[in-house]
């Protein structure tokens, strides 16, 4: 008979999940980058970096995952070296931070909360530009975007949100 040890996929590793969630308001005349990518809109999100939500909730779950703190603990909005950054530099630096503790990601599971644009057709690209700053597959990656049925602040076209879950292990 197998014991439970023999019958685990992940004999031998030790296994973590983090979750994520990041806000930013919505305002007109901004840029609006969303997963790592620009979007054509007649509205952006305001933040001290790009205000990039899905990476924001990315790094967030990672980082939580790892035991790690949060993305305000290592890129405080507060910092003038991050203002006006490009988010992908800090999903790179905590995928390093990881690493580093010896965590590999396996894969990441994303919903994005907006009214519009629409951001199905967009999915494909975030994908692509995700994955290698994450060091997987883009497989691994999922992203899924809803509504908020006009619904509060979201609703309103007033906000963007997203959450993120991310699965991490060690050998």
């Amino acid at each position: 008979m197998a014991t439970q040890k023999q019958n685990s996929i992940y004999h031998g590793m030790k296994i973590r999940v983090g979750f994520g969630f990041d806000v930013h308001p919505l305002a007109s005349g901004r840029e609006f980058w969303l997963g790592g990518i620009k979007l054509t809109s007649d509205k952006g999100a305001v933040g001290h970096s790009d205000a990039d939500v899905l990476i924001h909730a990315l790094c967030d779950a990672l980082l939580g995952a790892a035991n790690l703190r949060d993305i305000g603990f290592h890129f405080a909005n507060t910092d003038a070296r991050w203002k006006g950054k490009d988010s992908k530099f800090f999903l790179a630096e905590v995928t390093q931070m990881l690493s580093e503790k010896g965590w590999k990601i396996e894969n990441v599971d994303c919903t994005i909360c907006l009214e519009q644009p629409k951001v199905n057709p967009h999915i494909p690209e975030m994908k692509k530009t995700l994955a290698p700053l994450m060091n997987i597959e883009e497989d691994a990656v999922s992203i899924k975007a809803t509504t908020n049925e006009k619904l509060g602040y979201v609703g309103r076209e007033d906000g963007v949100n997203a959450y993120a879950v991310a699965l991490i292990t060690k050998q």
